[in-house]
């Protein structure tokens, strides 16, 4: 069996062993991954179609999950969805927040990115069956966590970890302040706007792009210094984010809610009037910014990684 054919193998054994959960978290990364992926040019949506797995059936978006699932196997991979930084500084620095707990430098999302996007870059169409990397993982390990990356509180602080640790209430619901934000803010809107179905939702983004984003698209594509890749920029943004969203206002048994967003307002830069009572205001307008944020600067990703082919051989 050649290399090639053993990576596919591994990663459709991992498909088959840790199977797609559809919740709202799940389908955030692959609306990222099915609109990045629509937006690509011929050479990158060919090297694209080229490494995936034959199950996926050149959907990105299937796959773009299968880096939380195959953490559980892969165990030395769950340090590297997130980043924890010093309580209420809401700064990220990468010398001194990368680790993991052991303090292994580079093990987190930001260093995740650099390694991945390094692998990719290494790529070229008529010898990707032998790189010494995996690059169908690379790929899709890369996929998730640039989605990671950009998620409040998967930048967030130690003591709570990310917000897994603070106990609060949407609406009615138990929950943990990290999964209001993963899962429970976007649900919502998806719910109440596109009857929980994904495509409503990968539609308007598709269509914001071209009309109200059209204008921030060049800012969201751009990464500084010419780098191919600028995950400490990133962990920054979501850091910030963190602190002015997500754990503003918030202490344990805080009762989160959001309420009077119009389906006009949701598709044409959502604002939302949120009333809490503890005084937090969410809105799934946030969210829904950081998915096209996440997609934009993914598909800026693929597009100087893979596309070039004839310079990388």
């Amino acid at each position: 069996m050649g290399l090639r054919a053993y990576q596919i193998l591994t990663c459709v054994s991992f498909f088959v062993l840790f199977p797609v959960i559809h919740c709202w978290g799940n389908d955030g990364h692959v609306a990222v991954c099915r609109i990045a992926q629509s937006r690509l040019r011929e050479a990158a949506a060919d090297a694209v179609k080229q490494l995936l797995p034959e199950s996926a059936d050149n959907d990105l978006g299937s796959v773009c999950t299968w880096a939380d699932h195959v953490k559980f196997h892969y165990h030395w991979s769950s340090a590297l969805h997130f980043i924890d930084t010093p309580d209420n500084l809401c700064t990220y620095q990468y010398n001194r927040d990368c680790k993991d707990e052991d303090g292994v430098k580079g093990r987190c999302v930001a260093g995740a990115i650099n390694n991945y996007t390094t692998q990719l870059l290494s790529y070229n169409s008529a010898s990707s069956s032998h790189s010494e990397y995996n690059l169908t993982e690379a790929l899709l390990f890369l996929s998730h966590f640039i989605g990671d990356i950009h998620q409040p509180l998967h930048v967030g602080f130690t003591s709570d970890r990310g917000g897994n640790t603070i106990d609060v209430h949407w609406y009615t619901r138990k929950q943990v302040l990290h999964h209001v934000w993963d899962n429970n803010i976007i649900e919502t809107a998806e719910e109440r706007f596109y009857n929980s179905n994904i495509d409503g939702l990968v539609d308007a983004i598709q269509q914001n792009i071209t009309t109200d984003w059209a204008d921030l698209v060049k800012k969201w594509e751009t990464c500084s210094a010419n780098n191919t890749a600028c995950p400490d920029v990133y962990a920054s943004e979501g850091i910030k984010a963190a602190c002015d969203w997500a754990y503003k206002g918030v202490s344990e048994g805080s009762v989160l809610e959001e309420q009077d967003i119009s389906h006009s307002e949701c598709s044409n830069r959502l604002r939302s009037r949120s009333k809490t009572r503890r005084k937090l205001i969410t809105s799934a307008f946030t969210i829904i910014v950081y998915d096209i944020t996440i997609l934009l600067k993914l598909l800026t990703l693929y597009q100087m990684i893979l596309t070039n082919l004839d310079e990388l051989s």
